[in-house]
């Protein structure tokens, strides 16, 4: 049985690449209907940061519980959805076959869960073309789908906002709402603070791999973001 937790714990975690420390002593508690958003420069270890949550990337040092549970390859991963840079989508495939093969690969009926998908993604109509054929925003949309195919307890989502127009981004935001309502711990990385305004309940700002700081922005994110790492962002 597929372990669930309405909890992560991530204690004094670090990751060295070499004599690089990506991550350095990071300390985080996500709790379910939470969307946490994870910010900070290029460079200061937010993907990093996703990797490890992912169980993608073993940490240096330090740990991990999801729930009660240490990390466990496949078993763990069956409760996490991941949309990376790298969107995992087949372009030689339609939009609905890319769906079909990651329900099979869940164990999912694909009858029971690609058709609200693809509506949930914005592209009725679609649905049958190559995903060569689409734009960048668009396959953005749909590989959000295919992360969230499973209902993950467990959302990661590293600059879910890249390529989408106003219309792709008020599909996402909403998306991921209500993800987040039904239950879903989501992690939200991104240097896109005005889209992240209004949607993040908590920030998490990183710099140089440490944690600066983690609690609710006061003033909007982006003042906040300024009044800690001094930045023009």
């Amino acid at each position: 049985m597929t372990p669930d937790f309405d909890r992560v714990e991530v204690t004094e975690v670090s990751r060295h690449f070499g004599r690089r420390r990506a991550v350095s002593r990071v300390s985080l508690v996500m709790t379910c209907g939470e969307i946490l958003g994870l910010l900070g420069p290029n460079g200061a270890g937010k993907s990093t940061l996703i990797g490890i949550l992912a169980t993608l990337v073993t940490p240096s040092t330090g740990t991990l519980r999801y729930g009660s549970s240490s990390p466990g390859g496949a078993e763990i991963r069956g409760r996490i959805g991941l949309l990376a840079h790298e969107l995992h989508l087949y372009p030689e495939l339609t939009a609905r076959q890319n769906l079909e093969f990651f329900a099979s690969l869940h164990g999912l009926n694909p009858r029971l869960v690609v058709g609200p998908a693809i509506e949930a993604a914005g592209l009725e109509g679609r649905g049958d073309d190559d995903v060569a054929t689409f734009s960048r925003g668009m396959r953005q949309r749909l590989a959000l789908e295919r992360a969230l195919l499973h209902r993950p307890r467990l959302v990661l989502l590293d600059e879910p906002f890249t390529g989408l127009d106003d219309r792709g981004v008020s599909i996402v935001t909403d998306r991921i709402r209500r993800v987040a309502e039904a239950g879903a711990i989501v992690v939200l990385a991104t240097h896109d603070l005005d889209l992240a305004d209004g949607l993040v309940g908590r920030a998490a700002v990183v710099r140089e791999g440490r944690l600066v700081s983690d609690g609710q922005a006061v003033g909007g994110l982006r003042n906040h973001y300024r009044a800690l790492l001094g930045s023009a962002h």
